[in-house]
């Protein structure tokens, strides 16, 4: 019952701050809000406990589990940082409810880990879930760790479609110059 009332609570809050996205469906951010609801709903299946979160700590799943959970902190911290001050967010760009105000890029930002991936932000939220995922590995935790990887390959897509539109063949030729998530691969 108390993860029921959680997970309500924070899809609330969720929806409050896309509520711009969510009446744009063709936006990046509508997929996006779905994936972090696929992502609370395997957070909180397979957190149970604390103790239970940090049992076995050297079983194969757990240190899988710790290696993909420290991955995505390390892709998330810089290539935020970077966003913000390479991105230029400004308000200049024209107003788009879709968009997060981080997200109001006037520059298109291509160094740093950048220069290797194009969503190292998405890439750590896929990283984060499948961390979460190997805490405790079981058939409903691999649905939602599958449809919140669909969804966000899905929200990169539209982002970059709408990086097309805004930065043009600047963007073109990054997207040939990079991978989506994985350098050299994918």
């Amino acid at each position: 019952m108390l993860r029921l009332l959680v997970f309500a609570a924070v899809t609330l809050v969720l929806a409050c701050f896309s509520r711009g996205p969510l009446q744009l469906p063709r936006s990046h951010g509508f997929p996006r809000f779905f994936a972090w609801e696929c992502m609370l709903a395997l957070l909180l299946l397979n957190f149970v406990s604390l103790q239970q979160w940090f049992a076995d700590p050297l079983s194969v799943h757990q240190i899988i589990s710790w290696i993909l959970l420290g991955a995505s902190i390390v892709l998330v911290v810089p290539g935020g940082l970077q966003l913000l001050r390479q991105g230029k967010p400004s308000a200049e760009r024209p107003h788009d409810p879709s968009l997060f105000e981080f997200e109001h890029t006037t520059q298109l930002v291509t160094t740093g880990v950048y220069r290797y991936i194009r969503h190292p932000l998405y890439g750590s939220l896929l990283v984060l879930t499948w961390g979460v995922f190997f805490k405790r590995p079981g058939a409903l935790a691999l649905v939602l760790a599958l449809a919140a990887s669909s969804l966000l390959v899905a929200t990169a897509k539209a982002e970059e479609g709408e990086n097309l539109r805004y930065f043009g063949g600047e963007y073109r030729a990054y997207l040939q110059a990079t991978r989506m998530f994985i350098p050299h691969l994918f």
